[in-house]
């Protein structure tokens, strides 16, 4: 699914009184709850599981898993829930893509180290591996197969580092030839099930996209976005029957919501729409389910109806929430994909003829009780000129005002991305270990309107930065918070809002965790992966063009070049296969710091890319994490006891 929303470099506005921002705060006095201390070993031994395609004939589920340290291919018995690996990769993460219809062949894809170049793998049942998209330099995406099921397409930017094209590839022969060649930086989104027209996307600026309908018979290209009313389009689905094509788009509201397109005649009409924004939408085999799902506060929220409109109802799941369905091409049957802010997600199956939901999956680890977990919050606080920012809340349970807990506030990566509520296997750990994390959603975030997602607009580092500020005002408000020891961790765009906070307001905070961000926007900027070349103008428009005088503005909101500011303990954890953040971009700003005689650690991953896959990476940099702030934040050295900061 891809979303043009706003270029991620790395995943109505309410104002509310600052009398209103404190009557959220959480005030308590209750007596502390035991509970186990966990190492990071138990944690990251939960597993990560998802993907869930059905096999040919419906029995099992081909999906992806972390079991044993990295990703690889396995298939689920529906009838015996046994999970049998299929790869056995030891080096590289293998994601499962789905089974060669009608035969026990599957495709997986792949990258090297965290580079990003995906490539597609066929995996035959004699365990004869072929690289399907083997350019040395090439990326390629897994679109669909054909309605006839004889053939696949992909993109892959194989012609031109630049631009992906669309390719048809058939099965058996295995045989491509190129479908459209891109050369005008569209995004291929979706084909026809009669093969006949293909949804392509346009970026105009950071807000602003275009939607066209191409017919490949005639090539004539048809745009379906309004340009009397410009917003972002983004292509959803082509109904099976060829006669509509359904779009989401923000045009003239706050929220995104869904336009059913007919075909034949271009007449339009709201097919559906709420107060939140709509993620996605799709239909089953033949149309007779319907799946939208809406990004209601944070959380997903699906709603599946039959082919008349009217709503499917399911069992209820206790203490959990449907975030994904898969649905058979029979239609009979459905795999979930379930899951809580305290637990790891887990799959079912759901009978629609029988109303059966059975339970495949037990991903959490079961030397962890889920009571030890603790849930997330939606909250809520005012910022520095009153714009009310949403946030998503972990408060540990042992914290009270007797006994006040030090804090953390975690920043999402982006620009434009959001903290959600969901499992979190890091964050567990650090409130299991005494810190309140707050999640913060600053200006800029996506999933609150379109006003709100474009707070931060040529703002980085000013406006979301004080969002950040209060929202570490706002932990200082709640009576079990350790008022003097607050500190900021972030990824990616978060890491960058990690060192501006360090480096901008260098006594706000006492400590500052960056994993992998931007400190150098210039070089960052200029030096973009070739492939996000469709998007480059908008990322641009968003942040500044570097090659330009907003350089200038560029160079002061980059951390890099104010280090002499920095004061406080920091740490920086970095994959040297990064084709977005380079590692150049963490070495020099920890010289920077260092140079100030401020205490830095520092962890790289020789085979880690933009954020960690591996199990023993994830284990021994956020055990480090641990570390680090127990020695800087919470006053303790790695044995537990008394440090000097």
């Amino acid at each position: 699914m891809q979303t043009l929303l706003k270029i991620s470099l790395w995943s109505g506005v309410l104002a509310i009184s600052a009398m209103g921002c404190q009557s959220e705060k959480k005030q308590e006095d209750t007596q502390p709850k035991e509970v186990a201390s966990y190492t990071i070993e138990q944690f990251f031994d939960n597993v990560s599981i998802g993907g869930g395609a059905f096999s040919p004939n419906e029995d099992k589920l081909l999906v992806n898993s972390n079991a044993t340290g990295i990703y690889n291919v396995y298939e689920i018995d529906l009838a015996t829930k046994e999970m049998k690996p299929v790869t056995s990769s030891e080096d590289e993460s293998y994601f499962a893509v789905d089974y060669v219809p009608g035969t026990d062949a599957i495709m997986y894809s792949a990258d090297q180290g965290g580079n990003e170049n995906d490539h597609i793998y066929l995996l035959e049942a004699d365990g004869t591996t072929t690289d399907l998209t083997p350019g040395a330099e090439e990326k390629a995406n897994f679109l669909r197969w054909t309605d006839d099921e004889k053939a696949f397409y992909y993109v892959s930017n194989v012609r031109d580092a630049r631009f992906f094209d669309l390719y048809k590839m058939q099965v058996g022969t295995w045989d491509t030839e190129m479908v459209y060649e891109n050369t005008e930086g569209y995004s291929v989104s979706d084909v026809s099930w009669d093969d006949k027209f293909l949804a392509l996307e346009k970026s105009i600026t950071r807000d602003e996209s275009q939607l066209f309908i191409y017919n490949l018979e005639s090539q004539e290209m048809t745009e379906v976005s309004d340009p009397a009313q410009p917003g972002a389009y983004r292509a959803s689905y082509f109904t099976h029957n060829g006669e509509s094509f359904d779009y989401i788009t923000n045009a003239g509201e706050e929220f995104s919501y869904v336009v059913r397109y007919t075909l034949a005649t271009g007449d339009r009409e709201v097919h559906f729409a709420t107060n939140w924004d709509v993620m996605y939408t799709y239909g089953s085999k033949t149309d007779q389910y319907y799946v939208t799902a809406i990004n209601a506060d944070g959380k997903t929220e699906l709603k599946i109806t039959d082919g008349e409109g009217n709503a499917v109802t399911m069992p209820e799941i206790p203490d959990g929430s449907v975030l994904a369905i898969n649905i058979s091409d029979s239609e009979k049957l459905a795999r979930l994909s379930v899951g809580s802010s305290k637990s790891p997600t887990d799959l079912y199956v759901y009978n629609f003829e029988s109303g059966e939901m059975t339970r495949l999956t037990n991903s959490l680890n079961d030397e962890i009780a889920a009571e030890d977990l603790v849930s997330a919050e939606v909250v809520r606080y005012a910022s520095f000129d009153q714009l009310e920012i949403p946030a998503i809340y972990y408060k540990p349970h042992q914290a009270t005002a007797e006994n006040p807990v030090p804090a953390l506030v975690w920043v999402h990566g982006g620009p434009g991305g959001q903290s959600r509520v969901g499992f979190n296997p890091f964050i567990q750990y650090l409130v299991n270990h005494g810190y309140a994390v707050l999640a913060v959603n600053n200006r800029g975030s996506s999933g609150y309107g379109k006003t709100f997602f474009q707070g931060d607009d040529r703002n980085h580092g000013d406006k979301d930065l004080q969002d950040c500020i209060y929202g570490k005002k706002y932990l200082q408000g709640i009576d079990y918070i350790d008022h003097d020891r607050i500190g900021i961790i972030g990824g990616s765009y978060g890491g960058y809002m990690v060192m501006a906070a360090l480096a901008f307001a260098p006594e706000e905070f006492d400590v500052g965790v960056n994993l992998f961000g931007v400190t150098n926007w210039i070089r960052t900027l200029r030096e973009i992966p070739p492939y996000w070349e469709a998007g480059r103008k908008a990322l641009y428009q968003e942040l500044g063009d570097p090659y330009t005088e907003d350089s200038v503005r560029l160079y002061e909101i980059s951390p890099l070049f104010h280090t002499q500011h920095i004061v406080k303990p920091t740490m920086v954890l970095q994959g040297a296969n990064d084709p977005r953040v380079q590692q150049i971009e963490s070495d020099e700003i920890v010289e920077g710091v260092k140079a100030n005689g401020v205490p830095v650690e520092y962890v790289v991953f020789p085979d880690e890319g933009h954020g960690f896959i591996k199990k023993e990476n994830q284990i021994h940099g956020y055990r480090e994490v641990l570390n680090f702030l127990n020695k800087y934040l919470k006053g303790m050295s790695e044995e537990g006891t008394t440090a000097t900061p």
